[in-house]
């Protein structure tokens, strides 16, 4: 699918800083064994089976420690790679490149895993409900996150809590039940659709009569969740949220959920396999 690519210069302060926590007062290592005027060439290869996401950061991180480094990609964001692929070919001084090397990779790493378990769950799905993600992210790192997901196929749930009304069981505690919740929530924002997190099909009957537009089942009885999505037909979207297995997916597309809410996906995602070989020339 097609993604909108992520603008490099609203990630370059990120990059920047990135770079500054591993560089402190300098490389050390290479300042005590790498000639200043050496020349290299890097080589970014996948080594298994992935989809990449995060190529075009991970290259700016490149130019911030040597602007004239000279780039040749092979693959772009969103294209599996299989092992042994090259990705990219860098090519410049050897020294920044050696000092950029571990931030690039950590970058494109990460993204890369959050999209190839993105994708993984997407195939798992076949089409039949939308695979999201949650706010389970890195502090200052959704942004990049939340672009992975999409790269992977997926579609991004709320990027912060200025997006939509979502009661969850705190709230609901709170406020005194789930019918004085939604109540509450539609005098806030009478035209904003209300999301309530149920468990039970009780829990289901309350919010529908309440008038909750999106029901998000947090629960983990199956059939519990056939006697919801049957309650909710022609009147409220239902999400399925929680630790959902990719065998599972299967399962709650053949009964008819909405959406399915991952967030393993940001904070549970195995880095992907890359890696960066440097040799002289």
């Amino acid at each position: 699918m097609s993604v909108e690519p992520i603008e490099i210069a609203a990630c370059r302060d990120f990059v920047r800083r990135s770079l500054a926590e591993d560089l402190g007062w300098g490389d050390a290592t290479v300042q005590a064994v790498i000639p200043p005027d050496a020349i290299a060439e890097g080589v970014l290869s996948a080594g298994s089976s992935t989809v990449l996401a995060g190529l075009e950061i991970a290259i700016e991180t490149f130019r911030q420690m040597d602007p004239s480094v000279v780039v040749r990609s092979r693959r772009q964001d969103g294209d599996r790679c299989e092992s042994g692929d090259e990705i990219a070919v860098v090519a410049g001084l050897a020294a920044p490149m050696l000092t950029a090397e571990r931030t690039a990779l950590n970058i494109v790493r990460h993204l890369s895993g959050i999209a190839t378990l993105t994708q993984r769950y997407v195939d798992a799905a076949g089409g039949r409900l939308v695979i999201a993600d949650t706010r389970k992210t890195l502090p200052l790192l959704r942004p990049l996150q939340k672009y992975a997901v999409r790269v992977g196929g997926g579609e991004n749930g709320r990027h912060g809590l200025d997006e939509g009304l979502i009661l969850k069981a705190s709230h609901i505690r709170f406020a005194g039940g789930i019918a004085a919740a939604v109540k509450r929530a539609r005098g806030a924002g009478p035209e904003t659709p209300v999301q309530v997190e149920i468990s039970t099909s009780a829990h289901a009957a309350e919010a529908l009569d309440a008038g909750a537009s999106v029901l998000l089942f947090t629960g983990t009885s199956f059939e519990e969740l056939r006697h919801v999505m049957q309650q909710c037909r022609g009147r409220a979207r239902v999400e399925v949220s929680g630790r959902i297995s990719l065998e599972r997916v299967a399962e709650l597309a053949s009964i008819g959920a909405d959406f399915v809410s991952i967030g393993a996906l940001t904070d549970s995602a195995p880095a992907a396999d890359i890696t960066f070989e440097l040799r002289s020339l």
